[in-house]
């Protein structure tokens, strides 16, 4: 039984990331569990983790896209930019009509100022270091978050719903958006005032929530015993070679040798019976260079 991999988690509302790791690692019985990327405790959705020596891995996986639902409430904003914060804004919702009509020039405007490369100031109840501290320790001492704003990518915004007073939307984006911050500043664009509701990530990369577990199902040993089952790490690393070793190549890849390059790329999967067993770099003479091994049981000769 495969020990290694990965495992797609829906996470429910009212955790957090590190939660939810804590569960995964009684399911493995196992404390070498990692995630490529977190989610704030109210938002829902698409949790990456790696189990074991998948861990390794975490560096090279591909989570980008990110692909994002959220309903965006207007009339306040809150110190936290979502639905868990403090109301410190208030301002009288956009027309009803103008939210249901996504082609309407308002909307259409501010969105279009929100879509592409932009300099963003994040949530001042956010992870961003500050003189060393989180910034979220800051805000909750009541003292004053002065962030600089940081460079995002937003690639598209998809009108999902509306309601008179909020609007539902898929965003596409890079790694480090803040949803929360685009849900304030459209309401700012719109000359009103917003906040992030509710968000739920749909992807990261190749991953799809519809293929992620229920977090009920993780039940303790459940990984070990094999009622869930890992995933292979490959749909994850993105565009590499893959080089398929032979005995001899696995027993060069164990005394940390060179391997012979069969596969063009400059960077390549090396796989032992399709199970990712090391990253390596391409030498200028053909060879692969070993740089993360995983060597576990599942790669037994």
């Amino acid at each position: 039984m495969i020990t290694s991999g990965l495992l797609l988690v829906d996470k429910p509302a009212g955790m957090t990331s590190h939660d939810v790791v804590s569960v995964v690692r009684r399911a493995a019985r196992s404390k070498r569990v990692g995630h490529a990327g977190t989610l704030d405790p109210f938002a829902t959705g698409l949790l990456v983790l790696a189990v074991n020596s998948a861990t390794r891995l975490l560096p090279y996986v591909v989570g980008e896209p990110k692909v994002y639902d959220a309903v965006i409430r207007f009339g306040h904003e809150t110190d936290t930019d979502d639905r868990t914060g403090e109301v410190t804004r208030e301002a009288t919702p956009p027309a009803a009509e103008l939210l249901a009509h996504p082609e309407a020039a308002p909307l259409r405007d501010a969105i279009a100022a929100l879509t592409g490369r932009l300099a963003q100031v994040p949530p001042a109840f956010s992870a961003k270091h500050v003189n060393g501290e989180r910034a979220y320790a800051i805000a909750r001492r009541g003292d004053v978050v002065d962030l600089p704003p940081v460079h995002v990518n937003v690639m598209h915004w998809e009108w999902l719903a509306s309601t008179p007073d909020s609007l539902t939307a898929r965003i596409t984006c890079g790694g480090g958006t803040y949803i929360r911050a685009l849900a304030r500043d459209l309401g700012r664009a719109l000359g009103s005032a917003a906040h992030c509701e509710s968000l739920r990530r749909v992807a990261s990369g190749a991953a799809h929530v519809n293929d992620a577990e229920p977090l009920e199902r993780l039940e303790p040993g459940s990984i070990v015993d094999g009622r869930i089952l890992l995933r292979s790490p490959l749909s994850a690393l993105g565009a590499m070679a893959h080089e398929p070793l032979d005995e001899a190549g696995l027993a060069a890849l164990r005394v940390g040798r060179r391997i012979a390059a069969s596969t063009p790329g400059d960077r390549g999967a090396l796989l032992w019976r399709d199970t990712v067993v090391a990253i390596a770099e391409r030498l200028a003479d053909d060879w692969w260079q070993p740089r993360v091994v995983m060597l576990g049981d599942e790669a037994a000769p």
